[in-house]
């Protein structure tokens, strides 16, 4: 029981609830990005249940070397002070690249929900170590995204990661 009487048990399925809603509103940002001629990649920054940021990968839309689905969403949500940031969630469709990961942490996000890291596994490690709490939610339909454009747009995807 947590101190107001109400069993773990019962928040834990509200929080997995809620991740899975915004989880769902980070996979339609991925989609349209993709139906935009980009990577499927997209992001929620949420305060609870409240989206204050949503994005997507746009660097080919907008000949960008930065905008990742996390880096879209954060800009998207505008100048945000550090303490509502500090209750935060980062829900993105894919394992955190090291420059996602650096942005979460510049800005305090205490915890980060993930839609697969099959197809593509970010600087995970670094968030835990730095004390972000990550969740993976194994999402089929993110797998599924990643798997389809890597194979139809090798040099796309190596070029978003940094790869030769």
């Amino acid at each position: 029981m947590t101190t107001d009487g109400t069993s773990d048990d019962r928040l834990g399925r509200h929080q997995l609830a809620l991740d899975r809603r915004m989880l769902a509103l980070a996979i339609a940002e991925a989609e349209e990005g993709l139906d935009g001629g980009g990577i499927p990649i997209g992001a929620v920054l949420a305060d609870g249940d409240t989206v204050l940021g949503a994005g997507h990968n746009q660097r080919m839309q907008l000949g960008s070397v930065i905008r990742h689905g996390e880096t879209d969403a954060l800009e998207n949500a505008g100048r945000l002070p550090a303490t509502t940031y500090a209750r935060t969630t980062m829900y993105t469709t894919l394992s955190p690249c090291s420059m996602c990961t650096g942005a979460i942490l510049l800005y305090g996000i205490p915890r980060v929900v993930i839609g697969e890291n099959e197809t593509f596994l970010g600087a995970e490690d670094h968030l835990r170590a730095n004390g972000v709490e990550v969740v993976n939610l194994a999402s089929e339909r993110c797998v599924e995204l990643m798997r389809t454009f890597i194979a139809d747009h090798p040099e796309l995807w190596n070029e978003d990661i940094g790869e030769p």
